[in-house]
C-alpha cells in the first residue's frame, strides 16, 4: 500500500518562496547599513560593533511596537509600501524621547501565505524608515503561518535599540512651572486610533477608501495610509543647539495620557486649544462619528505627533532651528504647579 508523501509545502509553508523573499530584500537591507554593522543578512543574529569611545557612560535604550489595525487599510488597498515606515517610526520615536540615537532595528513579519513581492514591499518601507531614522536594519524574521492569518493579511512589529550618554538622558525630572510646551505636527493619525477611524469612515459613513473626500482634499485611503512622521533628524539638530527637558511621543492615549508620563510630581501641563491646526481628518471623523471632544483628545494625536518641554528662554532658538530646516513647530502650552495631568484651555 502506497501512502501519499507529505511535505511542508503541502502544509502551506513554501521554503523556496522564503528564500526568494530574502534575495529580494537583501539590497533594501544593505541600503540601511551604518559603518558599525559587521554582519550580512541571513545569519542567526545581527552584529553591531558599538563605538564606545564616543560616549562617557553609554546607556542602551530599547523599544518595540507594531502598526496595529492600520494594516487593515493596507490590506484593502493592496498597498504595502508605507506600513514599514510606521513600524520603524513607532519604535524610534519612542526611544528618541529619552534622548537616544537609534542604532539598529529588527522586524518581525508574520504572514498567512508568503508572497515574495508583498514581503519585499513591506521591507522596502521598513528600509525607508530606517534611512529616515539613521539606524541600520540588521535582521528580522519572516514567519509563514498558514491558517493563522487570512490570505493576503499579515502582522508586522519592530524592535529598535538606541544609545545615549547617561548624563544626557532626557527624563523630564528638570521640568518646572513656567516651562513652555512645544508641539511638532503629525502627518495624520500616525498609527493609532484606526479601529475607531475605520468604524466611522467605512462603517458609519460608508465611505470607500478609493473615494475622493473634498473635506480631506484627497482619497480617504491615501489620507489614512499616510506614514507616521519620524522625528529623529529634527530632534538631533535641536539637541545640538539647546536643551530639551522632556519629550512625549503622542501615540495611543493622545495628549491626555502621554504628556503626564514625563511630568515630575507637582507639575501640570496646560494645553491651549487653537494654538495649532487640527488636521481635517480629525475634524471630519469627529463630525461623522459624533465623537465627544474629550474622546478625540485621548484617542488621537489631533495633529501633534511629538511634544517638547523646554525652558522659556530656549523657545526662540527652537523656532529658528525649525525654520532653517523647513519644519513647523507650535507653542501649545505651558507648565504650572498642580497634579501631574493635562488640562485644556481655549486660547
Amino acid at each position: 500500500m502506497n501512502e501519499e508523501r507529505m511535505s511542508y509545502a503541502q502544509a502551506g509553508v513554501d521554503i523556496s518562496k522564503g528564500n526568494q523573499a530574502v534575495e529580494l530584500i537583501k539590497p533594501l537591507v544593505k541600503s540601511t547599513y551604518r559603518r558599525e554593522v559587521i554582519t550580512e543578512l541571513g545569519g542567526f543574529g545581527g552584529l553591531f560593533a558599538l563605538d564606545l569611545k564616543k560616549y562617557k557612560e553609554p546607556v542602551l535604550v530599547s523599544g518595540t511596537d507594531g502598526v496595529g489595525t492600520k494594516l487593515k487599510i493596507a490590506f484593502q488597498l493592496n498597498n504595502h509600501e508605507t506600513v514599514g515606515i510606521d513600524a520603524v517610526a513607532m519604535c524610534v520615536n519612542d526611544i528618541l524621547v529619552l534622548g537616544a540615537e537609534p542604532l539598529f532595528f529588527l522586524d518581525y513579519l508574520a504572514v498567512g501565505k508568503l508572497e515574495p513581492s508583498q514581503v519585499a514591499a513591506i521591507v522596502k518601507g521598513i528600509a525607508e524608515g530606517c534611512r529616515q531614522a539613521g539606524c541600520a536594519l540588521i535582521g528580522g524574521e519572516t514567519a509563514e503561518m498558514p491558517g493563522f492569518y487570512p490570505p493576503g493579511e499579515y502582522d508586522v512589529a519592530g524592535f529598535a535599540v538606541g544609545i545615549v550618554d547617561r548624563e544626557k538622558i532626557i527624563d523630564g525630572s528638570s521640568i518646572k512651572p513656567g516651562d513652555i510646551i512645544l508641539g511638532l505636527p503629525s502627518t495624520g493619525l500616525h498609527s493609532n486610533g484606526y479601529s475607531l477611524a475605520r468604524k466611522v469612515f467605512l462603517e458609519k459613513a460608508n465611505y470607500s477608501l478609493e473615494e475622493f473626500i473634498p473635506d480631506l482634499q484627497g482619497k480617504l485611503g491615501d489620507i489614512l495610509l499616510e506614514p507616521t512622521k519620524i522625528y529623529v533628524s529634527l530632534i538631533k539638530t535641536i539637541l545640538s543647539r539647546v536643551k530639551i527637558k522632556g519629550m512625549a511621543h503622542i501615540t495611543g492615549g493622545g495628549l491626555v495620557e502621554n504628556i503626564p508620563r514625563i511630568l515630575p510630581e507637582g507639575t501640570r501641563a496646560v494645553i491651549k486649544k487653537g494654538t495649532w491646526p487640527v488636521l481635517p481628518v480629525f475634524k471630519l471623523m469627529q463630525k461623522l462619528g459624533n465623537i465627544a471632544e474629550e474622546e478625540m483628545y485621548r484617542t488621537f494625536n489631533m495633529g501633534i505627533g511629538m511634544v517638547l518641554i523646554v525652558d522659556q528662554n530656549d523657545t526662540e532658538e527652537i523656532f529658528k532651528v525649525c525654520q532653517e530646516l523647513g519644519e513647523k513647530v507650535y507653542e501649545i502650552g505651558y507648565i504650572c504647579s498642580g497634579e501631574s495631568k493635562v488640562i485644556f484651555k481655549q486660547d
